[in-house]
C-alpha cells in the first residue's frame, strides 16, 4: 500500500526531529545519565594560543548555522511530498512564457528542447516559446515555438560582462528582444527536463503575478545515472532546495542566500531592469549576482511548486571544477561594491562557512584529541549543525530516488546508505575546491559536460570547456 503525501510528510517530520535529538545526545550536547565529559583547564592544558585557536575553530563551525536553521524550518514547515501540482487557472489563459536555454553551440543536438515542448503541450500550455541562445549558429530544425538567437562575436556589454551573462544580456537588447514587459522567462540549462508539475507550478506563479522572480526544486536522479557518486552527493543540493531555498522565498520572499541558475522564472520587465550586465565579477556566478542585485533593488521572490530534472556532473573532475567555480563566483559576489552589506550578509556567511571547511572539517579529529570544557549552548549548536547536514543527505536521497523504488523500501534504504557513504568524498571535494578556488584565478568559467554521447567520445581540443577572460 502506497503512503499518502501527508503520511510521508508526517514520518519525515518525526524522523527529522528524532534524529536531531538523538544526535545531540550521542554527541554529549544533551547530558543523559552520568556526565563523563573530562574536566580540564584548557589554558593550562593547551596554552593561550592553543585555547584561542580551538575556540575559533569551534565558532567557525557555526558560520553555517543560519543556513542550517533555514534548512530545518523549510523541511519542517512545508510538505515537499505532494505528487501533483494543481493548476489554479486554465492554462489557455496563462501569460506568455519564454523558456530560454543558453548554449555555446558546440553540440547542436538539443533533443531536450523537443522533449520539453512536448511536456508543455501535455501540461496544456499553448502560449509559450523556446528560445535557444548560442554563441555559434546551430541551425535548429524549423519548428513552431522555437527561436534560435546567435550572439555575435563582436557583441560587448557596457560593463564587459562575459560568458553566460553576456549571452543573457544580449537577449535583453531592444533589437533582439521579442518579449513584452508583462511576459515571463524561464531560464533552463541545456540538460534540464521539465515536468508537468513544474509547468503547472510556473503557470500558477506567473498567473499570481505577485512576485517578479521565482524558483523551485531540481533533482538529479531521474533517467539513466551516469555517475552514482556525484549523483548521490548532489542529494544534498536537492534537500537544500527543499529547505533553505523554499524557506527564504516562502517566508522572506528574498534571496538572502542567493539562488541557482536554472529553474529561474522572471518577469521580463524586472529582468531587463536588473540586467545581467555587471562586469566580469558578475559573470562567474551570474545567477547569484543577479539575485543580489534584484534583492538590493527591492524585488520580491517566491517558491515555485513542482520539480525539474537535471544531471549531476559525469566525472569527478567536472564535479570539482563546478564547485570551484561556484565558490569563486560567490566570492566575487560577496565582495562586490555594487551590493550593500545588508543584502549579502547571509550570503557572505555561507561563503566563509564554505571557505573555512578545510579547518572546520578537521574538528572530526581535533575535538576528541583536544577536548574543551562543556558549554551546553555551544556544544548543542555545533551538534545541531552536524545533525541537520547529515539529515540533508538522507532526505535528499529520499526525494531523488523514491520514484525508483516505489515497491521496494529496502532498495531506498540502500540508496540512503550510499548517500551517507559519499559524505567523506564530498567533504574532500569541497575542501579541494576551496583551496583551488580561493588561491586560483577567479575569472575563469568552467562549463560542465552533461551530454552523455559527447562524454563517451570525449571533448576534442577545440571543444575544451575551460574559458578564459
Amino acid at each position: 500500500m502506497s503512503l499518502t503525501a501527508d503520511i510521508k510528510y508526517g514520518i519525515h517530520v518525526l524522523a527529522f526531529i528524532s534524529w536531531v535529538v538523538i544526535f545531540e545526545i550521542l554527541c554529549g550536547a544533551i547530558p543523559v545519565g552520568k556526565d563523563t565529559h573530562p574536566q580540564i583547564d584548557p589554558i593550562a592544558e593547551y596554552g593561550w594560543i592553543g585555547t584561542i585557536t580551538l575556540y575559533l575553530l569551534r565558532f567557525a563551525s557555526l558560520l553555517v548555522l543560519p543556513q542550517c536553521i533555514c534548512n530545518m524550518l523549510g523541511l519542517l514547515l512545508f510538505n515537499s511530498f505532494k505528487e501533483k501540482v494543481q493548476l489554479k487557472a486554465a492554462p489557455l489563459l496563462a501569460p506568455f512564457v519564454c523558456f530560454r536555454v543558453v548554449t555555446k553551440g558546440d553540440y547542436p543536438d538539443l533533443e531536450n528542447v523537443e522533449k520539453n515542448i512536448d511536456i508543455c503541450f501535455e501540461a496544456g500550455i499553448e502560449n509559450f516559446m523556446f528560445e535557444v541562445v548560442t554563441d555559434k549558429a546551430i541551425n535548429l530544425p524549423s519548428r513552431q515555438k522555437v527561436r534560435e538567437v546567435v550572439v555575435p562575436t563582436t557583441y560587448q556589454t557596457k560593463t564587459g560582462a562575459k560568458f553566460k551573462a553576456r549571452a543573457l544580456q544580449f537577449c535583453l537588447e531592444d533589437d533582439v528582444n521579442v518579449l513584452r514587459e508583462e511576459d515571463w522567462i524561464v531560464h533552463l540549462d541545456e540538460e534540464t527536463l521539465l515536468t508537468t508539475n513544474a509547468v503547472s507550478g510556473i503557470l500558477n506563479f506567473c498567473e499570481g503575478g505577485k512576485h517578479d522572480f521565482g524558483q523551485g526544486v531540481i533533482t538529479y536522479a531521474n533517467g539513466d545515472i551516469v555517475n552514482w557518486v556525484t549523483t548521490l552527493s548532489d542529494s544534498f543540493r536537492v534537500a537544500d532546495d527543499m529547505g533553505k531555498l523554499r524557506f527564504q522565498f516562502s517566508i522572506f520572499h528574498k534571496p538572502i542566500f542567493g539562488w541557482k541558475g536554472s529553474f529561474v522564472v522572471t518577469r521580463f520587465k524586472a529582468e531587463r531592469a536588473v540586467t545581467f550586465d555587471h562586469g566580469p565579477e558578475g559573470s562567474i556566478a551570474e545567477d547569484c549576482f543577479f539575485s543580489m542585485i534584484a534583492y538590493r533593488d527591492g524585488y520580491t521572490f517566491d517558491f515555485i511548486e513542482g520539480e525539474m530534472h537535471e544531471k549531476s556532473p559525469f566525472t569527478l573532475w567536472d564535479f570539482l571544477q563546478q564547485r570551484k567555480r561556484w565558490l569563486q563566483g560567490i566570492f566575487l559576489t560577496a565582495h562586490a561594491n555594487q551590493i550593500p552589506t545588508r543584502n549579502k550578509l547571509f550570503l557572505a556567511l555561507s561563503l566563509y562557512a564554505w571557505a573555512f571547511m578545510p579547518f572546520t572539517s578537521l574538528q572530526i579529529f581535533i575535538c576528541p584529541m583536544f577536548p574543551l570544557p562543556r558549554c551546553l549552548l555551544l556544544d548543542a549548536a555545533v551538534a545541531f549543525v552536524g545533525a541537520v547536514n547529515l539529515y540533508m543527505y538522507i532526505i535528499g536521497v529520499v526525494k531523488s530516488f523514491s520514484h525508483k523504488c516505489r515497491h521496494n523500501s529496502w532498495r531506498l534504504l540502500l540508496y540512503i546508505v550510499g548517500g551517507l557513504f559519499t559524505i567523506p568524498f564530498n567533504i574532500c571535494i569541497e575542501n579541494l575546491a576551496v583551496l583551488l578556488g580561493m588561491f586560483g584565478d577567479k575569472y575563469k568559467f568552467y562549463v560542465v559536460n552533461k551530454d552523455i554521447e559527447r562524454d563517451s567520445r570525449g571533448p576534442s581540443p577545440s571543444q575544451t570547456p575551460l574559458l578564459e577572460v
